[in-house]
């Protein structure tokens, strides 16, 4: 029996498309609005008990434009699963999964800090590796390379630099 034989009776009802991965993983295809029950039922029915990773792809300039994309892995069944659904640029926004899988928060939040895709319901969405206030988003194919302005943060973290080191200074 293959993963995607155990799977898909795992999942009847719901709206579920299967695709094939270059790398033979068993890919499901889902809308947004129904990720987090497909994702419940491969956690419940599926036995798959831990989240190994989320990312997005920038597919630009087509629409949609995100592929975002989780993987699962079932260690009772030695095997995994890939779990994506597409949503546009403009307003790119998917169901935080960290209720089913608390594991995943920091890379949901590394999905949001480096793509823009915001996770509709995580406590702690935040910036994680790049700096609060920063305007970009550094995974996005249309990310500015060269013509940004990041002067304006290192300037005002130099200036903060330079007041504590005079207060500290004798």
């Amino acid at each position: 029996m293959t993963a995607l034989d155990r799977i898909l009776p795992a999942l009847a009802g719901l709206a579920v498309e299967t695709a094939a991965a270059r790398d033979g993983i068993p890919c499901l295809e889902v809308a947004a609005g129904n990720l987090h029950a497909v994702v419940a039922r491969l956690r419940d029915e599926g036995g798959f008990e831990t989240n190994t990773f989320v990312t997005a792809v920038d597919r630009f300039p087509a629409e949609p434009r995100f592929e975002v994309v989780w993987q699962f892995l079932s260690t009772s069944h030695l095997d995994r699963v890939r779990v994506r659904t597409r949503v546009p640029g403009s307003d790119p926004r998917v169901p935080s999964l960290v209720d089913l899988y608390p594991g995943a928060a920091f890379s949901e939040r590394e999905c949001y800090d480096m793509f823009g895709v915001v996770f509709e319901g995580h406590a702690g969405l935040k910036r994680l590796l790049m700096p609060e206030g920063y305007d970009h988003f550094p995974l996005r194919k249309d990310f500015p390379h060269q013509g940004i302005e990041p002067d304006r943060l290192y300037r005002e973290w130099d200036r903060r630099r330079h007041v504590r080191a005079a207060e500290t200074s004798p």
